[in-house]
């Protein structure tokens, strides 16, 4: 039988081991702080044997780190007479610096309750987040005390009895600092995938973009957790009546775009705005899904078709832009965000990170240019002859506008109809999909290429319709003004356009997913919008209503919120305004409110974009 000491190590052999276990803890821990120190130092720079040349970029560096260095830790490492950290440096500082802690906020909350009164208010919070770190602005901090301000006094309530709240607001804080670390690391890996895709292909120069980039989304901690968790509401508002009048230049030139778009993955598609007599602006909309966290790069811009082969109008544009909505949203709170910017060829633009998964892309026209045409007293063209043999054939104006629609149709751009896009075409001339029987018969009878009809095939299919009726062009005509032509054949009642997507991490899928007028959702998405980013004015004379303006590079709009139980009418005068058009017939209009709503109450686009224009709106309460 073995004696009991055996199994038992001994003292020098624990020693050894537990020796060997803090040894590999320590290497350990020494391996994920260098790794945390690289990835942060990437964010900012593009190679770790750049140095640190400025505090400005110590400091930045740091807090990619998790850390936010108060002016006296700052100057222990940069003083006067410091010309550079190295990356080494800089591991060794960060060794010695441990990232900001919930502790560390709690003692600095206890420290700066300065009148002892139990609670924080915003003063005090504001001197607590400019002595301890970077500076923020007053509206920043504003924004943290109202994400945790439960009874909304616009204090935080310091008491032990509520200690718990205190706890929650210090864990958002380094929770934040933990996604800049994750976000670092990500941006590191993106540079060495890239670095490694281009092992074989000539230098570049390097970007500065990367490094904005990384500025802009850490700034601190703080910030980017209040922007987060801002919903339109809490957005800070100017103080009622002291507007001062806009003026704006509309731009000319185009606005900046990805420096390495062509490495980022594309996916586009056409559509098309309609003037609907009965359901006002029809269009096509799409599904957007990202495979991965990505930024994307989104343009919609109004096209040319036909003879132009696509390019951009040179004639001021029919305003399109596009807003980007979460899918499992239906209402207005799922707006993401819209293109605001504009290039002097009608294109709108707009840059943003978005989550894996999907979003629904909803076209925007402010109805300023596409307008329904008031009569149509040209004359009608003629459409089909008969040949000397009796057949019925296309007239060459005709021939040309069917060649127009069938490129309005082609919404992938390779030259063939798809079932698909030929089912949408339908949709829009007839109300009705394509069954699988009608199909068959285009499948039977006109040319196809890849399973999908030729340009050729679609025309022999307007001849056959005439040849049906016998030379009637009463279905022609259906067909050409529910694609916007008028008598004379000219695309007066609908506009064209192009939408391009590029995702720069990870595949994205366009898809056209409806051809209809969005309705109440874009009226509301699109008020959600000009609440969240204009000017509030609040009309004295009727409680509980409010006017909202709001003015981009190249687009106003007013919106109306009636929180009132009773429908308000109000008139909008904005004939003061310089170099302005109107949505409706004139520049001042009426608008009756229903109760406890809100709704646009007139977009504005400059007549003449190379000129000057601002808006100045007036309202009057009728009843």
């Amino acid at each position: 039988m073995s004696s009991g000491w055996t199994s038992r190590p001994s003292s020098a052999a624990s020693r050894s081991s537990r020796h060997s276990h803090a040894s590999s803890n320590s290497r350990a821990e020494d391996s994920s702080l260098k790794l945390e120190c690289k990835a942060a130092y990437l964010s900012v720079f593009d190679d770790i044997h750049d140095n640190i040349m400025n505090k400005k970029d110590f400091i930045l560096v740091l807090q990619q780190t998790g850390r936010n260095p108060t002016p006296k830790v700052v100057q222990r490492y940069w003083d006067e007479n410091t010309e550079s950290i190295s990356f080494a440096e800089f591991v060794d500082i960060c060794r010695k610096e441990p990232p900001t802690s919930v502790d560390d906020l709690l003692r600095a909350f206890r420290k700066f309750d300065i009148n002892g009164d139990g609670y924080i208010s915003l003063e005090e919070l504001y001197k607590v987040m400019t002595m301890k770190g970077e500076k923020l602005s007053r509206q920043e901090v504003k924004a943290m005390i109202d994400e945790v301000d439960e009874n909304k006094d616009g204090r935080l309530d310091y008491k032990e009895s509520e200690i718990f709240r205190y706890i929650e607001f210090c864990k958002m804080f380094v929770a934040t600092t933990e996604e800049c670390k994750k976000m670092s690391l990500r941006v590191m890996e993106k540079k060495e995938r890239q670095r490694t895709q281009k092992e074989d292909q000539p230098s570049v120069r390097p970007r500065k973009g990367d490094r904005k980039l990384s500025q802009a989304s850490v700034r601190s901690g703080e910030k980017r957790l209040s922007q987060a968790s801002l919903k339109s509401d809490d957005l800070p508002k100017p103080s009622p009546r002291n507007r001062k009048e806009k003026q704006r230049v509309s731009r000319t030139g185009n606005f900046p775009q990805p420096s390495n778009l062509r490495s980022w993955k594309h996916a586009q598609s056409k559509g098309c705005f309609f003037v609907d007599e009965a359901r006002g602006f029809v269009s096509h909309q799409y599904l957007l899904t990202l495979m991965e966290d990505t930024a994307i790069w989104l343009t919609i811009q109004p096209i040319t078709i036909g003879d132009h082969g696509g390019d951009v109008l040179d004639r001021p544009p029919v305003d399109t832009a596009m807003y980007i909505l979460r899918a499992d949203h239906d209402d207005d709170k799922a707006l993401v965000t819209f293109t605001e910017h504009q290039d002097s060829k009608g294109c709108y633009g707009v840059r943003c990170d978005l989550a894996a998964g999907s979003y629904h892309l909803i076209p925007f026209t402010t109805g300023c240019r596409l307008r329904p045409r008031k009569s149509d007293s040209s004359k009608e063209a003629k459409l089909v002859i008969r040949d000397k043999e009796g057949k019925i054939t296309l007239t060459k104006p005709f021939r040309k506008a069917l060649e127009e629609i069938f490129d309005m149709a082609d919404l992938d751009g390779n030259g063939l109809l798809s079932r698909d896009e030929f089912s949408w075409f339908n949709i829009r001339t007839s109300d009705e999909n394509v069954a699988d029987d009608e199909w068959q018969v285009v499948e039977e009878n006109v040319e196809m290429e890849k399973g999908e009809i030729t340009k050729d095939g679609f025309l022999s299919l307007n001849v056959m319709e005439a040849e049906d009726n016998d030379g009637d062009t009463e279905d022609l005509w259906i067909t050409l003004n529910s694609m916007g032509y008028n008598k004379a054949l000219q695309l007066d009642e609908a506009c064209p356009f192009k939408v391009d997507v590029y995702a720069e991490d990870g595949e994205a899928a366009l898809e056209v997913t409806k051809l209809e007028n969005p309705g109440l959702l874009l009226e509301g998405t699109v008020c959600a919008s000009v609440i969240a980013k204009g000017d509030a004015t609040k009309i004295k004379s009727v409680k509980d209503l409010m006017l909202y303006t709001y003015q981009g590079d190249a687009r106003a709009t007013v919106v109306i919120e009636n929180k009132s139980r009773t429908k308000v009418t109000m008139e909008l005068d904005c004939s003061k305004s310089k170099n302005c058009a109107s949505n409706h017939d004139s520049l001042v209009c009426s608008i009756a409110v229903p109760p406890q709503s809100r709704m646009v109450g007139m977009h504005l686009l400059p007549v003449n974009e190379s000129a000057e224009w601002f808006v100045q709106c007036t309202e009057a309460i009728l009843k």
